[in-house]
């Protein structure tokens, strides 16, 4: 919902809990995410040494940009909706916090006032601190279920600062691993997302604290 972009998996234990397959796995489906890799070897023409890691979903993104439409606020929407369509994780009595639709990492969260309010200097005693609150248990679950070994932590005010959608608060949560990025943001302005934003959903929302099971 907030800026494009995503950032690869680092082989091993981010691998393991929300990466795709790498170079030691076998052509095919990871066990751990069902992403399909495939080799060109398998189709007609002449095969090259490339695999390819399919992200259908930053499609969405190439060919419309923002969603929904730049008049609209997604993050006034997204609370009328189904925490499942909206990719809600958490709701409190004056913010609540989703992933990110355009993710830099797998996980990226942002946390948002309910009130269509664009400055942080202009948010509520109460805003700003069930902001932290959120922001702080966010990084305990993703912790727990990431395995993250850090995390980005900020936020854009203003557009000409960067900030996509600058007319409603948000703080980015952005967990990190180590080697966690590689050749595509720097040659080809790509990152590969290895997991469904569906799936991350779940499982960060089944591990917030008070939460019913899934």
């Amino acid at each position: 919902m907030s800026d494009p972009g995503g950032a690869a998996a680092e082989p091993g234990r981010a691998d393991r809990a929300y990466g795709a397959s790498n170079g030691d796995e076998a052509y095919g489906t990871s066990e751990f995410t069902g992403i399909d890799i495939e080799s060109s070897n398998d189709f007609a023409a002449v095969p090259d040494a490339f695999q390819r890691l399919w992200t259908p979903h930053r499609l969405v993104y190439i060919e419309n940009g923002q969603q929904p439409e730049k008049h609209e606020c997604p993050f006034c929407i997204a609370p009328s909706m189904t925490d499942e369509k909206a990719l809600i994780v958490a709701r409190g009595e004056h913010c609540y916090a989703l992933l990110n639709l355009f993710p830099y990492n797998s996980g990226h969260l942002l946390v948002c006032p309910y009130r269509h309010v664009a400055a942080y200097s202009d948010a509520t005693d109460e805003e700003v601190a069930e902001m932290a609150t959120l922001t702080q248990t966010a990084m305990r679950v993703l912790t727990a279920v990431s395995h993250c070994d850090g995390f980005n932590i900020g936020m854009n005010q203003g557009r000409i600062a960067g900030a996509g959608i600058a007319d409603h608060l948000h703080q980015h949560i952005v967990p990190r691993w180590a080697l966690d990025s590689n050749f595509f943001p720097i040659i080809a302005g790509t990152k590969a997302i290895p997991r469904l934003l569906g799936e991350v959903r779940a499982d960060i929302a089944a591990g917030w604290p008070g939460s019913a099971p899934q």
